[in-house]
């Protein structure tokens, strides 16, 4: 697709929380202004300059959303990559990577992220404080350079971005969801990390597992450092992912063709700036547990681990993983270790700490409003099922029997 800029307007802060272009036209000293960019071509220079001297989580990386557009965007759907700037200065404030597509019988613009993105975060051109003012202005700046749609709803969006609060989550019209994200922040010397920032029972546990694994040949954390070890450790990865959630009954995107070619190539381009990475964790020459990563702005994000639970008895190859990979992250200088999206119970169990997830829902059109009052239905249904633990365990189960049936 050739580079494209669609429309260009200056927004700012109105009565009433309203927008005026009259007032930003006359005066701009609170204002932003956005373009709409419909190819990578046109905004590919500000992107890399963002990513390296700005802030952005490791799922907002070029070659990663690149990869998604190219890869995973469905057939039909645009690309919508909208650049906000200061009106007064003209320099960049922020990029938000969008998409238009159909969506049960209506037009939807949602983050660029097609499953693989655990958090829909602006990059951000610096560590300027927002308020929900100006968040609000220049989101209506977006607003006015995106294409007509029923309705548009952004989830997954994290309160901070390194630190600074996330324009998107501060917005009048965000709410929080019921989604969490948790992590670590780690710090000090590597050796000791384990027993200064996780709880104790985990501490004891990941001690106890690593003598387990070490009287059976050896314990190793093996990173893939070639095209060949990426392919050999995404293909243990997914086998031992798959197994297991085929055991447990559970659903994987990675059952889907186009989602496995999207995160090897990912890892193999990975090679090349460390962005993405694979680790194996091995007891002699046997690969007990993968796991896949993304390192950003000194945040190492775990996405996706694959272990062989039943492989040696009474020792957890998951944990130790994850327990050995916060230790090689310290040893690299890492001061945040990302657990991802979700309330399992071991995340917890290591001491991480939680936080909710915001997201965004707006509709434009008598259809988005129809579409919009389903997802919240369905949203409020399941917090329901989940506020029940006996209900909760009982529909589980069910969808468990069902997928191992499918399977």
């Amino acid at each position: 697709m050739s580079s494209q800029v669609v429309r260009t307007a200056a927004m700012t802060d109105a009565p009433g929380g309203s927008v005026s272009p009259v007032a930003a036209s006359a005066s701009a000293v609170a204002g932003y202004k956005a373009r709409l960019h419909t190819s990578f071509d046109s905004v590919r220079l500000l992107w890399r300059r963002l990513e390296e001297t700005g802030l952005c989580t490791g799922h907002q990386g070029l070659a990663w959303v690149e990869g998604i557009a190219k890869r995973l965007m469905p057939k039909g759907a645009d690309l919508l990559v909208v650049e906000v700037n200061d009106t007064v200065t003209g320099a960049p404030v922020m990029l938000l990577p969008l998409m238009r597509r159909r969506a049960l019988g209506h037009t939807v613009i949602e983050w660029l992220s097609c499953g693989v993105c655990d958090y829909s975060a602006p990059l951000l051109a610096d560590a300027r404080p927002w308020t929900r003012q100006s968040a609000d202005a220049a989101w209506a700046a977006v607003r006015s350079v995106l294409p007509p749609a029923d309705r548009i709803h952004v989830a997954g969006i994290p309160q901070q971005i390194h630190g600074v609060a996330n324009p998107l989550a501060l917005l009048s019209v965000a709410r929080d969801s019921i989604q969490i994200a948790s992590g670590l922040v780690m710090d000090g010397e590597p050796e000791t990390l384990i027993k200064r920032i996780c709880k104790a029972h985990f501490t004891k546990n990941f001690k106890k597992h690593c003598r387990r694994f070490e009287q059976l040949g050896g314990l190793t954390l093996v990173e893939a450092e070639t095209p060949d070890m990426v392919k050999m450790q995404f293909d243990t990865l997914l086998d031992l992912r798959l197994n297991r959630f085929r055991e447990l009954g559970r659903f994987d995107l990675l059952t889907q063709a186009p989602i496995v070619e999207f995160y090897r190539n990912a890892a193999l381009q990975g090679l090349s700036d460390g962005s993405v990475r694979l680790f194996g964790l091995r007891v002699g020459q046997a690969y007990l547990a993968a796991i896949y990563v993304l390192i950003m702005k000194g945040t190492l994000h775990a996405l996706l681990l694959g272990i062989d639970q039943d492989a040696v008895a009474n020792a957890s190859p998951g944990l130790t993983t994850i327990g050995k990979l916060m230790m090689w992250g310290r040893t690299q200088g890492l001061g945040y270790f990302d657990l991802s999206v979700g309330s399992q119970g071991y995340k917890q169990h290591i001491g991480a700490s939680s936080t909710v997830l915001a997201e965004l829902c707006e509709s434009m059109t008598l259809r988005g409003r129809g579409a919009a009052a389903y997802i919240s239905l369905r949203g409020k249904t399941e917090l329901f099922v989940r506020s029940k633990p006996g209900l909760f365990k009982a529909v589980q189960s069910v969808l468990r029997r069902f997928r191992r049936l499918k399977n």
